[in-house]
């Protein structure tokens, strides 16, 4: 994956859940995705939106949960987004 332009986030050597899933990735060669070292680097401010997704994509919907989870994909492949 190709580096960020925000290197301070990037390098942000963050603590919690989100740190340790980064450092896991990158111990089993596994690419991050740039949203996780952003979610890393300011956990205060973007609890809310984890907190926003996990409603959106779990919470109660005409769609279950794998439906939503095949339009993320495949928006995600058009745009061309690896996650």
């Amino acid at each position: 994956m190709e580096p960020m332009y925000l290197t301070d986030v990037e390098t942000h050597n963050g603590t919690g859940p989100r740190a340790d899933a980064i450092e896991q990735m990158r111990a089993a060669g596994v690419p991050v995705p740039q949203i996780m070292h952003l979610f890393a680097f300011k956990p205060d401010r973007t609890d809310h939106l984890a907190a926003f997704t996990q409603g959106v994509m779990r919470g109660p919907s005409p769609l279950p949960p794998g439906q939503r989870e095949l339009i993320a994909a495949l928006t995600s492949k058009l745009n061309q987004c690896l996650f």
